[in-house]
């Protein structure tokens, strides 16, 4: 799949893309990236991006006009028009903004599906509403904080996406058995029901992790994990699974995949905390 970053600033993906799972995705083609700057589809000495508001109020608001410039050079016709194409239009259109739906890991696992990712990056108080209703699928959000701009949003956007791109990852099951994982509650061993040892999050954070030494800090690591019955580990860590997810993220609770043995498991823990 390939990825297209619109930004005024495009020396800010260099390093970016010059480490860890991106650098060797992208040198074995697994993916390819397109960074444009956009000050390159200004027509004026001073290579304007922005322009005040109509209507007045603080700050600056980035322009349209070298927007459309830059999706035409793409080749990204207006939304209406890809829409209304015989053939199913594979490109995705998403404009970074505080006003976006939240960035999740099922969207992500949605554009793996998609063959181009055109990312703009919106800069100061925002980018001209015209240019969302033309030609955008989507406003993103990666929270609900204000940054400086998008391009820690697209960063994120193209990391979490890439490492989804089958032959990313060394071991293709580390993707789906981690937090926010594949809604697996389904899947489990057939002797006792129980998860299997690598169990999917099912939309729950992941369990803790324990490596060598077994003691540090005066703390030793459980237990259950050192014993090799990988029958206990694995209700261990579904437990703390729950545990977590009650903890820090309770809201995830109401969309997690949960099996009866897991409502109960997770009442015992809520009886346990009050």
């Amino acid at each position: 799949m390939r990825f297209e970053i619109v930004t005024i600033f495009p020396g800010f993906f260099a390093g970016f893309f010059e480490n860890g799972i991106l650098s060797r995705a992208l040198a074995r083609e697994l993916v390819t990236v397109g960074v444009h700057d956009l000050r390159e589809f200004t027509h004026d000495r001073h290579r304007t991006v922005d322009d005040r508001p109509f209507g007045g109020g603080e700050g600056m608001v980035l322009k349209p006009q070298p927007l459309a410039e830059a999706l035409a050079a793409l080749g990204i016709a207006p939304k209406a028009e890809r829409q209304a194409a015989e053939v199913q239009d594979k490109t995705r259109v998403i404009l970074l903004s505080a006003q976006g739906v939240p960035f999740t890991q099922a969207l992500a696992r949605e554009l793996v599906g998609v063959e181009r990712v055109v990312l703009i990056c919106g800069r100061y108080e925002g980018v001209d509403e015209r240019i969302s209703q033309l030609y955008c699928d989507m406003e993103l959000s990666i929270g609900d904080y204000v940054l400086s701009g998008g391009e820690l949003g697209a960063a994120v956007v193209v990391d979490a996406v890439t490492r989804l791109v089958p032959g990313v990852l060394g071991n293709e099951a580390s993707c789906e058995f981690e937090s926010f994982g594949v809604a697996d509650a389904e899947i489990a061993d057939a002797e006792g029901g129980v998860p299997r040892s690598q169990y999917g999050s099912g939309g729950l954070l992941d369990y803790p992790h324990y490596t060598r030494p077994a003691e540090f800090g005066g703390l030793s690591a459980p237990e259950v994990l050192l014993n090799g019955d990988h029958q206990q580990i694995r209700i261990w860590r579904r437990e703390q699974q729950l545990r977590k997810t009650l903890a820090n993220r309770p809201d995830l609770l109401e969309g997690a995949a949960l099996s009866e043995k897991d409502r109960k498991l997770l009442e015992k823990i809520r009886r346990e905390t009050e």
